[in-house]
């Protein structure tokens, strides 16, 4: 049985730095939130890795550590930590592959690097081992079947939700020097990496932008059909969908300079449009 503090500690932690799966996971069963809980805040302890490292290779240690604690090999007393041990209490109870755990930390490997994203393959295939993965073992806490419909619908939910998170995220990662934007989609644009991190939006980068948003807009469309054939106990993992097509459009307006803020909704508009979708099921 998890313990309380544990559950707390990562409760905190996702309501502070994830405030939409946090909203989302309130929408499920009492008994499954600690479950979520922790498996958004372990999400968080590899996305954010990078920020507290001074070197890739260092990364690459605390990743493995992550890895190692799932197989119970990590040094020293891994349930000291409270995300790890209400993880690994949430793999137990909720019997989550620990595959796809495996490959959602391989996966944040690219975060720490500067290497460019290579193809639109390529950032499927990272939204799908990332965000993707989070929504189907969210599901399995649910109690949703792992079937095909689900499975669909949680690989379109999760590429629409990471790619428009990149987006939003844009200026973040141009300032140190990484590049999400899809290096074939930049050259069809007559643009390249140094465009993604110059500062200046060129008409080429621009352009490329816009095809990451058509991207995002197809894959929600998608998983938004795919859903119709899930058991509705899974709505809480997919909630956050809700908030994909109002962001989009938020860059669509003008003025917009890709390299300040990308514009969203405030935090009450969010909340609404979350607590609207989870009342009536629309994503």
């Amino acid at each position: 049985m998890t313990d309380a503090a544990d559950t707390d500690h990562c409760a905190s932690l996702v309501r502070a730095l994830d405030r939409d799966r946090y909203v989302a996971d309130l929408f499920a069963p009492a008994d499954k939130r600690g479950a979520l809980f922790a498996l958004h805040a372990f999400n968080i302890e590899v996305a954010r890795v990078r920020e507290a490292i001074t070197n890739p290779m260092a990364g690459e240690v605390r990743l493995q550590w992550w890895s190692d604690a799932l197989i119970g090999n990590a040094r020293g007393d891994v349930r000291s930590n409270p995300i790890a041990a209400a993880l690994l209490d949430a793999v137990e109870a909720h019997g989550l592959p620990r595959e796809a755990l495996f490959a959602l930390i391989d996966a944040r490997i690219f975060d720490l690097y500067d290497d460019p994203m290579p193809s639109v393959n390529d950032l499927e295939g990272y939204a799908g081992e990332t965000s993707s993965a989070l929504i189907r073992l969210a599901s399995l806490v649910l109690g949703v079947a792992p079937d095909r419909a689900s499975a669909e619908a949680a690989g379109h939910a999760g590429v629409a939700y990471a790619v428009t998170g990149l987006l939003r995220a844009f200026p973040l990662h141009a300032a140190r020097g990484q590049c999400y934007v899809p290096l074939d989609l930049l050259k069809a644009h007559g643009a390249s990496r140094e465009d993604a991190i110059s500062g200046t939006p060129t008409p080429g980068l621009r352009a490329a932008l816009a095809d990451m948003r058509s991207l995002a807009r197809r894959h929600h469309e998608e998983a938004v059909a795919a859903l119709q054939s899930v058991a509705p106990e899974a709505l809480p993992a997919f909630l956050p969908l809700a908030l994909v097509p109002g962001d989009l459009k938020a860059m669509e307006r003008r003025p917009y300079d890709p390299f300040r803020e990308a514009p969203a909704a405030p935090p009450v508009a969010r909340l609404w449009r979350l607590w609207r979708a989870g009342r009536t099921g629309r994503l």
